[in-house]
């Protein structure tokens, strides 16, 4: 997973600057990161719900680790947010003690942006939904509320693909296009990871896999989406 990630970290970063054979390595970065994601959810599928092995004991663990990770990226958000605001709460003279600085055109934050935003807080609304049906014993519920979290998902994704597309500037356009692009595409990446994690519910949840009180893995989903 350390290899796989560091891999697509530098091609990404090299395939900004155009160099040779990036987008291979970019591919079979994402590629090992995905098989590396695939072969965890199926051994602790197996562990948890073939072999018993997911004790009380085991189970706090994982909740612990899953717990330590988002307090990782809450950090990590955390920096991008500040960088943020050290750039717009005191523009610097290279960025025209502007901002956004001059030629740049905002996308209007109350138009798919807000609307982003709404789906968001209802994609939470019906996760939790389903959390509460499930511990209620109401599995169709469950299963419904879960499917509508991932078509809200589904649609914010597509919004944010096509905010992208159409936006007026770049990455490379300064403090405020790396901030923008920066913040937004790993908030995007949380998006598509949480919602692998939600698949991978969804197909235990029609399968059986999880019970009204043995549940940890869809647990730490819902706490990685609501985060």
């Amino acid at each position: 997973a350390s290899f796989a990630l560091l891999t697509t970290t530098f091609s990404g970063v090299m395939s900004f600057h155009g160099v040779a054979n990036a987008g291979l390595f970019l591919t079979l970065g994402v590629i090992g990161t995905l098989t590396t994601m695939g072969l965890w959810w199926r051994d602790c599928i197996a562990e948890g719900t073939f072999q018993g092995h997911h004790t009380k004991p085991v189970q706090r663990g994982l909740s612990l680790g899953i717990i330590l990770f988002i307090v990782s990226e809450i950090f990590f958000f955390l920096s991008i947010f500040w960088a943020f605001f050290d750039s717009a709460l005191a523009p610097t003279v290279e960025l025209g003690c502007a901002w956004p600085p001059a030629g740049i055109e905002p996308i209007y934050p109350f138009e798919l942006p807000l609307l982003n935003t709404i789906l968001l807080l209802s994609s939470g609304a019906s996760v939790t939904w389903s959390h509460h049906a499930l511990i209620a014993g109401d599995r169709k519920g469950s299963i419904l509320g879960l499917v509508v979290t991932l078509i809200f998902a589904l649609i914010f994704t597509g919004i944010q693909a096509y905010e992208y597309y159409n936006a007026g500037f770049t990455i490379s356009d300064g403090a405020f296009g790396t901030c923008f692009f920066f913040s937004t595409g790993f908030h995007g990446a949380h998006v598509i990871i949480g919602s692998i994690f939600l698949t991978v519910a969804l197909f235990r949840l029609i399968n059986y896999h999880l019970t009204n009180h043995h549940h940890v893995g869809y647990e730490g989903a819902i706490l990685y989406w609501q985060t």
